[in-house]
């Protein structure tokens, strides 16, 4: 399987990038990972909402240029659907049993995802209705996958 997180911005924080790149390498006896980031905009304090609408479309291009036709695309998305842990391995063994080796997780700005992003998604995703920081969800968006990985194939992970 190949799994794409596509998400807007750079990470930074030495510490995230730490624990990102321990999940990737933990990853690879599974699958093959590959982080792609895209370039936000700058997005001023006091935006007008078309002034937001042009950032996340613009954002939203970069998305889309990243992700290939034959992919399954799953968004992070406040209001998407919610699923247990387990829900969520189920979900990934139905991808794989099915023929969708390619799976893109698509993380947006802080504004959000554009429309466009949106309409491609096959699966809008939320990890709760909590906002966090887009950098901190890549990491709990690996140990999410890595932990669906342990229990498709019944091996065993802490609770």
């Amino acid at each position: 399987m190949k799994i794409a997180v596509v998400a807007v911005g750079k990470l930074k924080e030495k510490y995230l990038k730490q624990g990102i790149q321990e999940y990737v390498k933990r990853l690879g006896a599974y699958a093959k990972i590959d982080i792609k980031e895209v370039a936000d905009e700058k997005a001023p304090e006091n935006m007008s909402q078309a002034e937001m609408k042009e950032v996340k479309n613009k954002e939203g291009e970069r998305i889309l240029a990243n992700i290939s036709q034959d992919t399954y695309v799953i968004t992070l998305e406040i209001n998407g659907r919610m699923l247990t842990s387990e829900q969520f391995a189920a979900k990934m063994d139905e991808l794989a049993t099915y023929g969708k080796s390619k799976i893109a997780f698509v993380i947006g700005g802080s504004l959000g995802l554009s429309e466009e992003v949106r309409k491609r998604s096959n699966l809008a995703l939320s990890f709760s209705k909590m906002t966090f920081p887009h950098q901190v969800m890549r990491l709990v968006l690996l140990e999410q996958v890595y932990r669906g990985f342990r229990i498709n194939r019944g091996e065993p992970y802490h609770k």
